[in-house]
């Protein structure tokens, strides 16, 4: 009677769960992974795009100069690095994505060229999205014409991934991520290549100005423009791009493969 009731009472308080073999342990850590990073560098985007810039405006310069110096140099430190970990994490989820669906097509070898494809058309895009984020004069100046000639880059790049990266045994969330992972691989090259490139330059100008009286040099008004602009186009395309990450196992538009 007691063996029994002993029994039934180690089966009750015994943990009612188990780790999964293989390598759903290594996703699972990765998409953890790459939520926590990811939250804080868009978080630091919306931040600075809704909250930081406008609030620095309206302080007087005496009190920005202060403020800036300080703020921004952590504040930089946490976005930049957020924004490498959440993006390697995220590839190397995307990886696995690829080589599941190469397997399952039968032929592992188009894991690399869908990679491959994926990296050429999207660097090709921040190359050609670059200028349009130059601060410059006439035409190339307007808002409208800067909008409008990114857009129609960024979705001509993913039209051509999702062309090439289809086939009858392409998943959803492949897809998706090919869009999605693609327009945080341009963010993340605004971070590194010009905000980042910009902020470093106009806080040591800062705080120089401010603890030795230095000038602030004629270019950091320029130097601010382009990290503002490169900031917005970052601020915008994370909309697209968080819809597309979210669809990848929540929306099964782009393909009939079930995840």
């Amino acid at each position: 009677m007691s063996s029994s009731f002993l029994a039934m009472a180690a089966q009750a308080l015994e943990p009612q769960f188990h780790f999964p073999q293989g390598s759903a342990t290594e996703l699972i850590l990765l998409r953890w992974l790459h939520f926590i990073f990811g939250i804080i560098w868009i978080g630091l985007l919306y931040f600075f795009n809704l909250v930081g810039f406008p609030t620095m405006k309206q302080l007087d310069a005496a009190v920005r100069g202060k403020v800036y110096p300080v703020m921004m140099t952590r504040a930089m430190g946490w976005f930049r690095w957020s924004a490498l970990i959440t993006v390697l994490v995220g590839l190397r989820y995307y990886f696995t994505i690829l080589s599941a669906d190469a397997h399952n097509s039968g032929n592992p070898s188009l894991t690399l060229r869908w990679f491959g494809w994926w990296l050429l058309v999207w660097l090709v895009a921040y190359a050609l999205i670059y200028p349009f984020q130059l601060p410059s004069k006439g035409i190339l100046d307007n808002p409208f014409v800067r909008t409008i000639a990114i857009a129609a880059i960024v979705m001509a790049a993913s039209w051509i991934v999702l062309d090439l990266n289809s086939g009858p045994q392409v998943s959803n969330g492949h897809l998706c991520i090919s869009v999605g992972g693609g327009l945080g691989f341009l963010m993340l090259m605004n971070t590194w290549g010009v905000v980042w490139r910009v902020q470093k330059r106009l806080i040591a100008w800062t705080r120089a100005s401010v603890e030795q009286g230095t000038p602030m040099p004629p270019e950091a008004e320029r130097l601010a423009r382009w990290g503002l602009i490169a900031s917005r186009v970052g601020f915008w395309l994370s909309f697209p791009m968080l819809f597309f990450m979210g669809a990848a196992d929540h929306y099964p538009f782009l393909s009939n493969i079930a995840d």
